[in-house]
């Protein structure tokens, strides 16, 4: 057998992959024994890849819609038609009428593969890109870096103390999993804050169930205590912070028998977490990937997370908050040829860039409506790459007539998604095996400096990688003076010249290289990357945005007491299986046998009060719209909470969800703290 090394891109984390090939064809899978990340492991994801690739449900060639119906064509056709109705829109309604939205495939690309993409968006003129992004991860980005100046992770192995706070790793990050089993061994305390009883939580050291939505209040009771019980750090917050004496006046009032009635946690065990983190260094905190940015205060919890890190004195120090030198990449992406701003920008201007720190996208949240209402412009033509919004953006039923009222629609994708069904043309994508990108993330999310490739494996001829539609639809456009390479390796030769690296010595070293080192003390030489040079408790950016300077709790917009007594049960969506990520995957054999249907979570109390018993189906209702799904009677989510996963088109969650935009800054929708009522169908 023929074996060659690549990187996973079945979910965010990137673990090294032994791919068996006899003649040709993938035959099986093993995890890399001496990849840094995963050390050998791979999830039932990574296990079934040869069962994706080979699926008989992939897209084989491109499509038309006629008649109603999809008939297929020629690339040469459809780079045609697409070309062709881009230039109209361009044309007649200008530029800005396009629209592309990429998912998380597409960003697990690299750095290089979305300014690659997007570079065709500045060279045809429209600001309006759109990723997932809009939905999760980045209120947390934005958060640390208006507090920090930088996004550090949490440094989970070396910690002696860890908080878990909303994240079950066994159901999405089994990297993560490996860490924290090494630290535990190693002696380090482990504090989960979740409503749910996770595999972590039932072995932790402490466990606190906070009521959803209360994470902020949460937040502040435990700097209560830090501050008032002189468990912080007082010389880093002397030197190293500004705004110190305001959040020490900010959180008075949220005594632990405050936050206790707010969050339904004992007052003493808020003590006893805080008096944990504060008396134990190095300490970190590793929130989930998106359980606190989807709340009305969503970015003001990562706020809060990186100011408790901040004044325990647990930034740039083993087993705190890390960062890694980064990989300088050759600038791709052409800004400068834009007029305007993205959708969404003038009321989330911190979503697009902070400080100079551009982030370079819109809010996709204000997307449903400006489809729908032609306002502040029409927007005549879409492209989506790697997703399928239908399914994972809030409000559904919105998305979807927004989607059909748009003139041209033009999906690209492994499978004929729901999504993709609604697509005037329909492009089949590359699998991860059948094309290359330059894995440069490692440090940004794991805070490992190390950099690899994600290889060629195989060839499907009639599959194309996202990156060759985009680069034969620019030379279809005329624009082949800004697209100068002959492939997309060329295009990535370009991008590493700045490093020393190229394709052929990444190739070379077929697990990834070391790359760069992890800044420990970097703050003691060259200070913040904020405006004052220090940490920045008190952040006057937010407040000259009209924004709280400091982080506070409220409750979400969606409660309405005159609603309560109709809606009394707490809805929290979104809950992740080791099985699937989003909405990928449920076809897949293998997988599908594991977890074959969705449902909802609720407490005994919960399911005896509504005569529910385990495996009744039962219905879910929100103001906006009812679903169907299988009950699973557990204790391990509390009392009147009702949680549901996501990504299932049989019992679609959102469905339920409104994608009008919850936090005031970022813009991310309200998808975990809602409310709901049941009954047994």
């Amino acid at each position: 057998m023929e074996v060659i090394q690549t990187a996973c891109e079945l979910c965010p984390w990137g673990c090294g992959m032994d791919v068996y090939l006899e003649e040709g064809k993938v035959v099986k899978v093993k995890g890399t024994i001496d990849h840094p990340l995963n050390r050998g492991a791979l999830c039932p994801k990574g296990m079934a890849v040869p069962e994706f690739v080979y699926s008989k449900d992939r897209l084989r060639t491109p499509l038309k819609r006629k008649n109603g119906d999809f008939v297929p064509i020629s690339w040469d056709e459809a780079l045609d038609e697409v070309s062709e109705k881009l230039q109209s829109i361009r044309d007649n309604f200008g530029p800005k009428s396009l629209a592309v939205a990429i998912g998380m495939p597409i960003l697990l690309g690299g750095n290089s593969t979305v300014s690659l993409l997007r570079r065709f968006c500045d060279v045809y003129g429209t600001p309006n890109c759109f990723s997932v992004e809009s939905i999760c991860y980045r209120p947390r980005i934005i958060a640390y870096i208006l507090t920090l100046g930088k996004f550090p992770v949490a440094d989970v192995e070396h910690s002696k103390c860890i908080i878990l706070w909303g994240h079950n790793p066994q159901a999405s990050n089994p990297p993560l999993v490996r860490r924290i089993t090494s630290a535990q061994k190693n002696g380090a305390k482990l504090i989960v804050i979740d409503p749910r009883a996770t595999a972590f939580a039932k072995k932790a050291d402490l466990h606190l169930r906070p009521k959803p939505g209360s994470d902020g209040a949460l937040s502040l009771g435990l700097l209560n205590i830090l501050i008032s019980e002189d468990l912080y750090d007082k010389d880093f917050v002397e030197h190293w912070t500004k705004g110190f004496d305001q959040l020490k006046e900010h959180v008075r009032d949220y005594s632990p028998e405050k936050v206790e009635k707010i969050a339904c946690i004992p007052a003493e065990d808020i003590r006893k977490a805080a008096r944990m983190f504060g008396s134990i260094k190095p300490a970190c905190i590793a929130q989930g990937i998106n359980a606190l940015d989807q709340h009305t205060n969503g970015l003001q919890n990562s706020r809060a997370i990186a100011i408790l890190q901040a004044i325990t004195g647990n930034i740039d120090n083993p087993g705190g908050f890390i960062t890694t030198s980064r990989v300088h990449l050759n600038p791709i992406r052409f800004p400068e040829k834009l007029t305007e701003d993205p959708i969404g920008i003038d009321q989330f201007p911190l979503f697009y860039e902070v400080w100079g720190k551009l982030f370079g996208e819109g809010q996709a949240m204000v997307l449903p409506d400006v489809l729908l209402q032609n306002h502040p412009y029409p927007i005549k033509g879409m492209i989506i790459s790697a997703s399928n919004p239908l399914l994972t953006w809030p409000n559904s039923r919105k998305v979807e007539a927004a989607l059909k009222q748009t003139d041209f629609l033009v999906v690209m994708d492994i499978f004929m998604t729901e999504t993709a069904r609604l697509a005037h043309i329909v492009l089949p994508a590359a699998t991860f095996l059948e094309r290359t990108e330059l894995c440069d993330y490692y440090g940004t999310i794991h805070g490992i400096p190390y950099v690899t490739l994600r290889k060629k494996v195989i060839d499907v001829p009639e599959a194309w990688p996202d990156l060759k539609f985009w680069f034969e639809l620019a030379k279809r456009m005329g624009y082949g003076e800004h697209f100068p390479w002959k492939d997309v390796e060329e295009a990535i030769d370009y991008a590493l010249k700045p490093t020393g690296l190229t394709v052929e010595k990444l190739m070379e070293h077929s697990q990834g290289i070391p790359f760069g080192t992890i800044r420990y003390d970097q703050y003691k030489e060259k200070g913040f990357a904020t405006p004052s040079g220090k940490v920045e408790i008190y952040s006057e950016t937010l407040k000259a945005l009209g924004h709280d300077p400091l982080p506070i709790h409220r409750e979400s917009p969606l409660f309405q007491p005159e609603l309560a007594k109709d809606y009394p049960l707490h809805l929290t969506t979104g809950a992740r299986t080791l099985e699937y990520l989003h909405s990928e995957l449920r076809h897949i054999p293998k997988l599908k046998k594991r977890q074959p249907e969705p449902f909802a979570e609720l407490h005994p109390e919960t399911a005896s009060e509504y005569e529910i018993e385990h495996g009744d189906r039962m219905e879910v209702e929100t103001v906006i719209d009812s679903i169907k799904i299988k009950a699973h009677i557990t204790e391990d989510i509390l009392p009147g909470v009702v949680n549901l996963p996501h990504g299932w088109a049989e019992a679609n969650v959102n469905l339920l969800t409104t994608c009008r935009p919850g936090d005031p800054i970022s813009g991310a929708p309200l998808l975990k703290s809602s409310f709901c009522r049941i009954r047994k169908c």
